[in-house]
């Protein structure tokens, strides 16, 4: 077999590995879809009606609430792919603190395979909790006009965003010292939703603030996503939220790789 074929078989048993750690701790999934569902529940009903009147056209509403779930339902759950991936840091980083990494680099198994298993691991929690909270937006009365092609759109930029995010935290797990710095690592990924479009609109904010929401990648992503399931063109936004992701992607796997080849400080 070639070199290949070993990695991906590989990679494959490494994945099976983390996929059967989350199912044995059902509870760390479960907290990782409580936050955004108590996101969504928190601010539809607590701050939905005011924040939906001040929408374009939201005065005029009969139902500014509802309008502020179909505003707010993309953003939760671009939070809830970051989410998984906060978790991703801390898994990472108890397996290199406890180590197992280390045990694996004396294995003869490719390289790779390790790092891709936590990777493929995250990326399947992560459409199991976009399910379970896209269910919750639905029986909230969300609901969305777009095509096939809107949601095949939806699901892409979710998974582009997904793997990008992913690969940042598996650098930030293996960079951190402990499982404790591991789980603060990731903060800004949790705040920088609240400074862009996430929540209201960037016009609305002041002009240094909105510069800065709208320049950061998770606008663009946010953007594109509502226009997908509005069924509407993303325009320029699209090209801008694919640019960010494949970046971060291609700069985060690398510093992983890198920070794996290194020997552990004791």
């Amino acid at each position: 077999m070639s070199t290949m074929t070993y990695a991906v078989q590989d990679s494959a048993t490494l994945f099976r590995r983390n996929l059967k750690h989350l199912l044995r701790y059902p509870s760390l999934t479960i907290t990782i879809i409580a936050m955004p569902v108590v996101f969504l529940l928190l601010f539809t009903y607590v701050f939905g009606g005011t924040l939906g009147a001040g929408l374009p056209g939201g005065a005029a509403s009969a139902d500014p609430r509802a309008d502020y779930l179909h505003y707010l339902t993309p953003a939760i759950l671009v939070m809830t792919v970051v989410a998984v991936a906060q978790s991703t840091a801390i898994l990472v980083a108890k397996d290199a603190t406890e180590g197992i990494i280390d045990r694996f680099k004396t294995l003869p198994i490719a390289r790779s395979a390790p790092l891709n298993g936590h990777v493929l691991a995250a990326m399947a929690q992560t459409v199991f909790a976009l399910v379970v909270v896209l269910a919750v937006a639905l029986g909230l009365g969300y609901r969305s006009d777009t095509s096939v092609v809107g949601w095949a759109g939806a699901i892409g930029i979710l998974l582009l965003m997904g793997f990008a995010v992913t690969w940042l935290c598996v650098g930030l797990g293996l960079a951190s010292g402990s499982v404790e710095a591991a789980s603060n690592a990731p903060m800004p990924l949790i705040l920088l939703p609240f400074l862009s479009s996430a929540f209201v609109p960037t016009d609305s904010m002041p002009a240094g603030l909105a510069w800065v929401a709208e320049h950061q990648p998770f606008t663009p992503i946010i953007e594109t996503l509502r226009a997908c399931l509005d069924g509407t063109s993303p325009g320029s936004d699209a090209w801008w939220a694919i640019g960010w992701c494949a970046l971060i992607s291609v700069v985060c796997c690398a510093w992983a790789v890198r920070l794996f080849g290194k020997p552990r400080a004791v």
